[in-house]
């Protein structure tokens, strides 16, 4: 492999695609692009050895049975470590110190043999985990696929790319949606240039290239920050997951394998508080937080102990008004970035990659060039439609369940009953949490 931070300043390369974002939708449309036999292009601000080595941040990913088939053909769920999936059998929602739990069954979701098993709605696998394996499919280990680095000439030969530890200078786009001669054109902060034909911004929810191309996104602060860790407890979980509704504050565990040292039941805990009052829960030592999370969760599953480190994150929800430009098509992250309530945020993202390959295949079929605005067009309008309802549903649940008048609450434990009562809503929400 040649060495990515020793790229000749003023050089220039030409590449079929272009992909800013090395995380794990950026590095999953390069894997769907190989069967393509194109040349890409990843940009990675961060250096090669994070992208990967990735380290744990915190957060539990709550795959599809969707989702966990699309990583099976992408060639990245045999890398998973198998004490690293953990299945997600059911989901409980509720509200406030109501005992009465809204129960979303596996029973409730349709038999999916192909992409999973009827015993569970979906599998619960690490961030980093997914990272890595992202990484090792698009790299395996004998090296032969990806070309770490920079390359001399002007054409790169087929494969994929990584240009880490590289920042964007600039990025722009030539000629217009109707030209078929132009190209995207990013600048990266050593001096080399990169040009495509198409451009995709896997970059993050705040993607700085969707906006130094002019599109501009809507943008909802919740006031509230997000802290994960891992802690293990005496009372079994079930495999089943929870989203606690309280009052003053949001409560989730997600269900995972036993702790390999202990044996004891481990589980991803999420706290969600206005930001105002985190730092203060943050700060606290080990043995005070451990009783604080004990508390918080009116002791249901016992003494709390934290077995990781601890991670904040602000809650934002973020959605572009277009997701493509000129030569441009928005991925993951910067094509919806989800409230993490309804867990479907890299879901979703793999859903974009999943359209846009089909739209970019289909195009070569008809001899579409890559950039091609019409390939673009349904390209968006297939990712608006899985996407966008599922985006503003997700902001509808979050404005109802952290209202805390009387009506309100009122509305949210009525709502928990009937939902439990009306088999075709327990149903609907098992299909969405399996992916069909």
């Amino acid at each position: 492999m040649q060495n990515e931070h020793a790229a000749p300043s003023g050089k220039s390369s030409h590449f079929d695609v272009l992909i800013v974002g090395a995380g794990p939708a950026g590095l999953s449309l390069a894997q769907a692009l190989k069967p393509l036999g194109l040349r890409v292009a990843l940009v990675e601000q961060s250096s090669r050895d994070s992208v990967a080595q990735p380290a744990f941040d915190g957060r539990e990913i709550a795959l599809t049975q969707h989702s966990a088939g699309l990583m099976k053909q992408l060639d990245m769920w045999a890398r998973l470590p198998t004490e690293a999936i953990s299945p997600l059998r059911d989901a409980r929602v509720m509200d406030g110190a109501d005992p009465f739990a809204m129960t979303i069954s596996h029973q409730d979701a349709p038999v999916r043999p192909a992409l999973g098993t009827p015993s569970e709605l979906g599998f619960l696998v690490g961030n980093h985990h997914i990272r890595k394996a992202a990484f090792e499919a698009v790299a395996p280990l004998d090296g032969d696929v990806l070309l770490a680095g920079t390359t001399d000439t002007d054409t790169p030969m087929v494969g994929t790319w990584l240009f880490a530890g590289q920042a964007v200078h600039s990025v722009a786009t030539t000629g217009d949606v109707a030209s078929a001669n132009g190209h995207a054109r990013v600048v990266l902060s050593g001096g080399r240039t990169l040009t495509a034909d198409l451009l995709v911004a896997a970059d993050s929810r705040h993607s700085s290239t969707r906006r130094a191309l002019g599109i501009a996104a809507d943008m909802h602060d919740f006031g509230r920050s997000m802290l994960v860790c891992v802690m293990t407890h005496p009372v079994p979980h079930h495999h089943a997951a929870w989203e606690w509704f309280d009052y003053g504050q949001t409560l989730a565990l997600l269900p995972m394998n036993p702790c390999p040292n202990t044996g004891l039941y481990r589980s991803s805990v999420v706290l969600t508080l206005p930001s105002s009052d985190m730092q203060a829960v943050q700060a606290l030592d080990e043995a005070s937080f451990n009783a604080e999370l004990t508390r918080r969760f009116a002791d249901r599953l016992g003494a709390l102990k934290l077995v990781s480190t601890r991670h904040v994150y602000p809650l934002v929800a973020v959605y572009p008004r277009r997701l493509v430009g000129n030569r441009l098509a928005c991925v993951g992250d910067a094509a919806c970035g989800m409230h993490p309530v309804t867990a479907h945020g890299f879901n979703l993202g793999l859903k974009s990659v999943e359209a846009l390959v089909a739209e970019l295949s289909r195009g070569r079929r008809l001899g579409r060039p890559l950039g091609d605005a019409a390939v673009l067009a349904r390209y968006e309008r297939a990712h608006w439609l899985a996407s966008r309802p599922t985006y503003l549903a997700t902001q509808l649940v979050t404005q109802i369940y952290t209202h805390e008048s009387p009506p309100a609450r009122l509305l949210r434990q009525a709502a928990l009953r009937i939902g439990q009562r009306f088999a075709p809503f327990r149903r609907a929400v098992a299909a969405s949490l399996t992916g069909a």
